[in-house]
């Protein structure tokens, strides 16, 4: 194997190596995704069909002051897309496990590592052509980013960093499940009290007491509102952006090590 150390008598793996490793199977993710074109289809139609309900059904009856509704939503929408896509890296290693896919790549000569590096990498991936679809569809229904292109950019890699670092909260939680349904149920209970207990739909404001205090330091409302401050150019995402990054770092502090202990365990 390539970038093999040998130190008495045991192999060890170098850095090189893990990440050759992770590379190809990163790449092995992404040729099954291709190869299922339904799954492509409907991963896209859904965080759609939320733009329009949104949209066009529940925006006339909520307030956002000076700012659109659309210009509002779109933020949100595009970090709760991230989140949902990250739903899939849990979902997916509950499926190699029980289709025996994990214990033949243990059986062979690589680091073990890379079966959780190179799914998380892949499912970034997905992200990356996902949200870009999502920022076409809020540009299409009236979304109108008003930031100078390196706020932009920002935003956007800001949505990606948040989508990886939730990847490996999924995987930790698809490995301690061990079951595709049961892994897909416990994803959606905690995703939606996040996503809908935060700024991405309504102001935090009309929200009461509790809950708003609960949203206030939700993870969710400190990226949606970075991501809102840096498309829309208002003058202070910096505050949020400081919060939102110390929240990912911890989480995959946390997340990372867990992930990796359920996956030699499972």
């Amino acid at each position: 194997m390539k970038g093999v150390v040998v130190r008495g008598g045991r192999q060890r793996l170098t850095a090189a190596a893990v990440l050759h490793d992770s590379r190809v199977l990163g790449a092995r993710q992404l040729r099954r995704t291709l190869r299922r074109p339904t799954y492509i289809v409907f991963s896209f139609i859904q965080p759609v069909i939320f733009v329009l309900l949104f949209r066009y059904i529940f925006g006339g009856a909520i307030n956002t002051g000076a700012t659109t509704y659309v210009n509002f939503l779109m933020p949100g929408i595009i970090v709760q897309t991230a989140i949902f896509g990250a739903l899939v890296t849990g979902l997916g290693l509950t499926e190699d496990l029980s289709s025996g896919v994990v214990d033949r790549l243990r059986s062979l000569p690589m680091a073990r590592s890379a079966v959780l590096l190179g799914r998380t990498a892949a499912d970034l991936v997905v992200n990356v052509f996902t949200l870009t679809i999502m920022i076409v569809v809020g540009v299409l229904v009236g979304f109108r980013p008003t930031g100078p292109a390196w706020q932009l950019g920002a935003a956007f890699l800001l949505v990606l960093a948040f989508s990886y670092v939730f990847s490996w909260i999924s995987a930790w939680i698809g490995l301690s499940v061990r079951n595709p349904e049961t892994a897909q149920s416990a994803g959606f209970i905690w995703v939606f009290p996040l996503t809908f207990a935060s700024s991405a739909f309504v102001p935090i404001a009309t929200m009461p007491g509790p809950v708003r205090t609960f949203a206030e330091h939700n993870p969710v409302t400190l990226v949606v509102d970075t991501v809102r401050g840096l498309t829309l150019g208002t003058p202070e995402p910096a505050g949020p952006a400081v919060r939102a990054l110390i929240w990912l770092a911890a989480l995959l502090l946390i997340f990372v090590p867990v992930a990796v202990r359920a996956f030699r365990r499972a």
